[in-house]
């Protein structure tokens, strides 16, 4: 009997790179030197993008390219490619299968039923068909992570909405779950001149990075060459630090010792929902950091579980939220651009992690909406935020912490969508464009145009006002319409 399902169909002309790839370059598990395999690429558009971008990227799909190798390679993608397999047990041993060609990392990615439009179709075993005879399965965002683990004996790590990734090697796994937490350092400034400092700046800027980036002395395996040269230099790396101390200050690095401190413990914190490691599985880089900033293991563990357990009242947090240094607060919430996130003290980092590391990385969101009068968190598409004085909200992804099921709301066929005021609240002092978003929040406060603040959340209430006052906006600033028309 013939399968009515017809699964070549549900293969794309992509003229973008795919979601779960564009996640894996942002994550940086797609990188120079690594081999990638795309198990189903179906007709090829991520593999000759990859490959155009000059990464070493092959592809094999059961009906449109046969003859690629399906072999051992650093990477597998298997995107969207689960989904569309109408047989349970096929559809298992097709990831099974993917994933014992990935040395490291696979990448599995599947439609979910909170992102799905509707679809016009009929049940078909778990799934539906489709009017032209293709298959699909519509995963809840937990079910498909459940089913990944379950099939594959392994766990899975959430790179976004249907999205996930399962690593072989467990310090690997931890080391990209500790990335995430993990805020850029500043450039270190050089505040005083020191002449063994000068000297030998060229050789010394490793450690000045090491320094601005852990807040620690590296060990010499860390250094790799360099340590020799130190030792050569200076007698050891120790007494190197103390050359470069003396010329910058410690201020720097008693900064960036905080600032590893408390990424540690965020990380920490929700570690303990997949299960802490053991100290032993750590990469080699956080077992130091952690000897160093903390008495023992189980001492920074016992301060991450009491933050953690400060997270569990969301109106507790109250004294939290209204202290925090960025971001800008509303009776019921607090509103953080993604870049200042870091600022953001550990407990509210903690808060925005429960929801991340259930859902992972929103495509183009932008802001986030800690709420303060229930356990949720929102993530928010307002693009063309820098360009546009007061963008419109386009897309929000809702995330319940109680019940964890994905809300999708979509603003982009509405006549009246949110817009922004005051951007620049939202961002950190070092926002690039921060004083710009300043300077029009000023102006537009001398003109009055805040003076109605029920008006002016939509965009057709904001628009109504200028009209009512004679102005508009000419880039990120206010000007009157008489003299625009000059």
């Amino acid at each position: 009997m013939t399968s009515p399902i017809a699964r070549h169909r549900t293969a794309l002309h992509r003229s973008e790179l795919s979601r779960p790839i564009k996640l894996a370059l942002d994550d940086h598990l797609i990188k120079p030197g690594i081999e990638l395999l795309d198990y189903g690429c179906g007709h090829g558009g991520d593999v000759r993008q990859l490959q155009g971008l000059g990464f070493c990227c092959t592809g094999w799909d059961p009906v449109h390219r046969p003859d690629g190798a399906r072999r051992e390679v650093d990477v597998v993608n298997i995107g969207y490619v689960v989904n569309v397999i109408e047989d349970e047990l096929e559809r298992a041993d097709t990831l099974r299968s993917a994933w014992s060609c990935a040395r490291d990392v696979l990448i599995v990615a599947a439609r979910l039923a909170a992102e799905a439009k509707a679809i016009p179709s009929q049940e078909f075993a778990d799934g539906y068909v489709t009017r032209c005879g293709t298959f699909q399965k519509l995963y809840g965002q937990q079910e498909l992570r459940d089913w990944i683990e379950r099939v594959l004996e392994a766990r899975a790590v959430t790179a976004g909405p249907g999205v996930f990734y399962v690593f072989r090697d467990e310090a690997k796994r931890q080391s990209f779950l500790f990335s995430r937490y993990q805020r850029r350092p500043a450039a270190p400034r050089v505040d005083r001149s020191e002449a063994q400092y000068a000297a030998n700046r060229e050789l010394l800027d490793g450690l000045v990075a090491f320094l601005a980036a852990r807040g620690r002395v590296p060990d010499d395996a860390e250094l790799g060459i360099a340590a020799e040269q130190l030792h050569g230099v200076f007698g050891s790396v120790r007494r190197a630090v103390a050359v470069v101390t003396r010329a910058l200050g410690t201020e720097q690095w008693k900064s960036a010792q905080d600032d590893r401190t408390q990424d540690l413990l965020v990380y920490l914190a929700l570690a303990r929902f997949d299960g802490r490691p053991k100290f032993s599985q750590l990469p080699r880089d956080l077992k130091l950091d952690i000897r160093a900033f903390f008495t023992s293991y189980q001492a920074a563990c016992d301060l991450a579980d009491a933050t953690l357990l400060s997270v569990g009242n969301v109106r507790a947090l109250d004294p939290v939220f209204r202290d925090a240094p960025v971001g800008k607060l509303m009776p019921t919430a607090l509103y953080v651009h993604m870049s200042a996130l870091p600022l953001l003290p550990p407990p509210l980092r903690i808060y925005e992690g429960c929801a991340r590391g259930y859902c992972g990385a929103i495509d183009d969101a932008n802001l986030v909406k800690l709420h303060r009068d229930e356990p949720k968190v929102s993530y928010l598409v307002y693009p063309q935020f820098d360009e546009d004085p007061h963008p419109s909200l386009l897309r929000s992804i809702v995330v319940p912490l109680q019940t964890f099921r994905l809300d999708v709301r979509d603003y982009s066929c509405s006549p009246n969508p949110p817009i922004l005021h005051h951007k620049e609240e939202f961002v950190g002092a070092e926002y690039a464009q921060r004083k710009k978003f300043q300077r029009l929040s000023e102006q537009e406060e001398r003109f009055g145009l805040y003076a109605a603040p029920e008006r002016i959340g939509t965009r057709n209430g904001w628009e109504q006002v200028l009209r009512d006052r004679g102005m508009r906006l000419r880039g990120h600033r206010v000007v009157r319409v008489t003299q625009d028309a000059v």
